[in-house]
């Protein structure tokens, strides 16, 4: 018994399993679909053979001939893992050359790889910015961006989603006001953070602007280019090099687990940040590194991302086509400018009903609702790869002109 006489709860957790009903009864519940096969433009999930626009495999490398080959000799010569975090054990010269090969790549001086774009994104922010510096942020910027944000001391304020004309009145504020918390003084660092393309509208951040009011005003630019790495830019190298800003964005976080095809995340930069990161970032001081093949097939996706620029011909070819048939269909795309094209549904039940007949047409292409989204803007997010025939894109595009009619979404 307790204190107060009554018998303890049996289940402290029960609360969970109702929220998780009331989850499901509000269309917001999403199950986790298995899959079975390579990741490749055909797949096979839940055991049934399938057409897939779920994918961040953006160039068809998760199956590379010359990635396995990296992965596989090099699990032979070192091992499948490498035993301690890197600033104790388990630094070896494969992920000293993947960051060497990566700063070439980004034309940074130098480079620190972390085990995700997320893990990347939460280091980075609370090393870089403290109690006496500023924060500004995308309103639609990445939930890893959001909560770095909140593992620093650092205050933040977010402006209008591309608004650069917000952007720059809040810059303006921030320079002429300082910090209200220390009579006025100014900030050590006021840093502007960005998406490079953003994950659910496919939309591309006017970095230009937001480098110009940062210049104006003296503040630093971060840009998280997970989904514009490999996919915009020379050979991929992202939206700096996309938009010709080298030298003049300070820390770029970018990805090797989509475009790239494996697993990490890296920070790109100065040789100062990269060694600070090294004394101060928890998720680096903290998690082991990457196996020795996860850091081998990465060095081998830069080469064929410098070998092989046809991929991405491939990538825009194949996005453009379903893009226009998609509109041509009657479908609304939001305001995607990139692979990642949203076929916007509104509703939360209607975009699942939408996602389960297309797989039963033989399309995997996965609902997108709250919270990863508004309510009001539940979605299915397609991303068409490098791999896909137009044969297959037909496929797709004749399973979402059946169920689009059928559901009353597109006219007859």
């Amino acid at each position: 018994m307790t204190a107060e006489g009554a018998r303890p709860n049996s289940n402290p957790l029960g609360f969970l399993a109702d929220e998780i009903a009331e989850l499901k009864r509000q269309n917001l519940y999403r199950p986790m679909r298995v899959l079975s096969s390579p990741q490749a433009a055909e797949v096979v999930v839940d055991g049934a053979e399938l057409i897939s626009l779920s994918s961040n495999n953006y160039l068809g490398l998760a199956t590379h001939p010359k990635l396995k080959e990296a992965a596989i000799a090099t699990t032979r010569d070192f091992g499948a893992g490498s035993g301690a975090v890197r600033t104790i054990a388990g630094n070896m010269t494969i992920h000293e050359r993947l960051e060497t090969e990566l700063a070439d790549f980004k034309h940074v001086e130098a480079v620190l790889t972390f085990q995700s774009g997320f893990t990347a994104n939460t280091g980075v922010i609370p090393v870089v910015a403290g109690e006496n510096d500023l924060i500004v942020s995308d309103a639609l910027n990445h939930a890893s961006i959001i909560d770095g944000m909140r593992m620093s001391k650092a205050p933040r304020v977010v402006f209008p989603h591309k608004d650069t004309a917000a952007l720059r009145e809040l810059l303006r504020e921030a320079r002429s006001k300082g910090r209200a918390d220390a009579g006025g003084r100014p900030y050590r660092l006021i840093l502007v953070v960005t998406d490079g393309v953003f994950s659910m509208d496919g939309d591309i951040a006017p970095l230009p602007e937001i480098v110009a009011a940062a210049e104006e005003f003296g503040a630093a630019v971060m840009v998280d280019d997970a989904h514009a790495s490999g996919v915009l830019g020379r050979n991929g190298r992202g939206t700096v090099d996309h938009f010709d800003l080298h030298g003049r964005v300070h820390i770029q976080v970018g990805t090797l687990s989509k475009a790239i095809g494996v697993l990490g995340g890296y920070v790109a930069g100065s040789q100062a940040l990269r060694d600070m990161l090294i004394q101060r970032a928890r998720p680096f001081l903290f998690s082991t590194s990457h196996p020795p093949a996860v850091a081998a097939a990465c060095l081998a996706a830069i080469q064929v991302l410098r070998d092989e620029p046809e991929l991405i011909d491939r990538l825009w070819a194949n996005t453009t086509y379903f893009k226009g048939e998609l509109r041509r269909l009657g479908f609304d795309t939001g305001a995607s400018e990139t692979p990642i094209t949203p076929v916007m549904m509104g509703d939360s039940a209607m975009a699942g009903r939408f996602s389960q007949r297309l797989f039963e047409e033989g399309v995997f292409a996965q609902a997108v609702v709250y919270p990863t989204v508004p309510l009001d803007r539940a979605r299915i997010r397609t991303i068409v790869t490098a791999e896909h025939s137009t044969e297959q894109l037909d496929l797709c595009l004749a399973a979402f002109s059946k169920v689009g009619r059928e559901l009353g979404l597109i006219g007859a």
